[in-house]
């Protein structure tokens, strides 16, 4: 057919005159006739719906964290008494040795580094911390954060590396002659919506008390709804890793990989996060694509929209989470979530991302001696949208849709690879209304749409296509 000819046209001449390439992907003769395309009306709904193919990728409650809660009990210098501590001893928090000045001073310095840590994730919410509190300064600090958050998400981070374990009970520590405080008095001061992260040992003995709690008050009250997201460093039975190779809140940090790196050169990588031309860009850029892709993989669509695509704050840590479930199964400590994820620990997109980060940590030590050296970047996008054409090629809506979707969403970021990934994506579309929905549940909408005010010549063409495609799918 004219729409088949076109494909096979494309493929052949990628990497030749981008406007050709564009001309020749486009339907000739024959548009939107063939019979997967007759499924297109059967499958739009008549009206909005709340069960159909629409509903399933369209954002209907985007959420912003509007404030964030650090309390950290670190208790320097003394250890708890239900913690027998080796020798040597992981000590760092937030990259900064807690020995290395006095202890208030350090205090103070592991506060701000944590708090500026947050704020690379989410600039605009309001930040807020307390240390070593007690349980007035706590239920202070909370309703304060509720307060100016009013109806949007509040964070509360919790470390308690310098206090006792939490209870069976469900209580935590607070600092101040270990007084404890019980969960369902900081459920009472943060109230819903809320994500909680607990970066201590047992850290798994709070995630239960919470959960019989609100299925309590659940049963108790009629219409309202509990939005609560819980992140523990391990399990009830666990302590966490004291190894001196790890820092001592490894749950939070986002280490590359263990091996022949000079530690002290990763606070001197080059670059922005933002930025994808550095090499601290690219690692970003390259770790946001290969999280995305897992959690893609792994998850249920409805759970992939909730925790990846609703909260920028959200999807970050959960991107930071699955990170963290790596390093920490590495060291016999397994982390817990509500919602509960499945393990993604051996998820082989981890080899390519441990590749990746190897060929672009290597040029690190020129790139620090040398301020005129040019960093290359990796050529994890180019291998990645190779796999997805190989899937185009034998794939089809019978088959496992191709785990590199996200990663093309991802690419559309890049001026250097952007053609070719509409390309093939505009390729799969072709495939029928499945393939659209799915491209859609990735994510695809809003890259698309602020695509389509581009100027530049030979995208139009491919863009027009691929819009035609969603309009067709969703007409609302």
């Amino acid at each position: 057919s004219g729409t088949a000819t076109a494909t096979t046209s494309t493929s052949a001449s990628y990497g030749g005159n981008a406007s050709a390439t564009s001309l020749a992907y486009l339907p000739q003769t024959v548009v939107l006739c063939e019979l997967r395309h007759e499924a297109f009306e059967a499958a739009v709904p008549v009206g909005p719906s709340e069960s159909g193919l629409v509903s399933k990728w369209r954002p209907k409650d985007r959420m912003k964290t509007g404030c964030v809660a650090l309390v950290l009990c670190l208790n320097i210098s003394v250890d708890p008494p239900d913690v027998i501590k080796i020798s040597p001893c992981a000590r760092m928090e937030c990259w900064i040795d807690p020995f290395s000045m006095a202890p208030q001073k350090a205090l103070e310095s592991i506060g701000k580094n944590l708090s500026s840590q947050y704020e690379r994730w989410q600039p605009k919410a309001r930040y807020k911390y307390q240390l070593d509190p007690i349980v007035d300064e706590v239920k202070k600090l909370c309703t304060s954060c509720r307060r100016y958050a009013k109806s949007e998400r509040v964070l509360f981070h919790y470390n308690g590396h310098g206090v006792p374990k939490p209870t069976a009970n469900g209580e935590i520590w607070s600092y101040t002659q270990y007084i404890p405080l019980p969960i369902s008095d900081l459920d009472s001061w943060l109230k819903t919506p809320s994500i909680y992260v607990f970066d201590c040992s047992a850290a798994g003995m709070i995630v239960n008390p919470f959960i019989e709690l609100h299925e309590w008050s659940a049963s108790n009250s009629s219409g309202s709804t509990w939005d609560c997201i819980l992140l523990a460093a391990c399990e009830s039975h666990e302590t966490l890793p004291q190894s001196a190779e790890f820092p001592a809140d490894v749950f939070r940090t986002r280490s590359l990989f263990r091996g022949s790196l000079d530690y002290s050169l990763i606070d001197q990588i080059p670059g922005r996060p933002n930025d994808r031309k550095t090499l601290l860009g690219e690692l970003n850029w390259i770790f946001t694509a290969v999280t995305g892709t897992i959690a893609w993989n792994v998850l249920s669509h409805d759970l992939f929209q909730r925790l990846f695509r609703q909260d920028l704050l959200v999807a970050s840590l959960f991107r930071n989470f699955l990170l963290a479930e790596r390093i920490m199964r590495s060291a016999n400590c397994s982390l817990v979530s509500h919602p509960n994820l499945p393990p993604t620990h051996q998820h082989h997109m981890w080899d390519a991302w441990d590749m990746a980060a190897e060929l672009c940590l290597s040029q690190l030590s020129s790139l620090v001696g040398n301020p005129n050296a040019e960093f290359q970047p990796s050529t994890f996008f180019s291998e990645q949208l190779t796999a997805f054409e190989v899937w185009l090629d034998h794939g089809s809506e019978h088959k496992k849709p191709p785990e590199q979707l996200p990663v093309v969403v991802q690419v559309l970021l890049s001026q250097s690879h952007r053609f070719r990934a509409l390309v093939l994506l505009g390729r799969f579309l072709d495939m029928g209304p499945w393939a659209v929905d799915l491209a859609l549940s990735v994510g695809i909408f809003p890259y698309v749409l602020k695509l389509l005010q581009t100027t530049t010549p030979e995208l139009r063409q491919i863009l027009v296509f691929i819009w035609t495609k969603i309009l067709a799918l969703d007409k609302h």
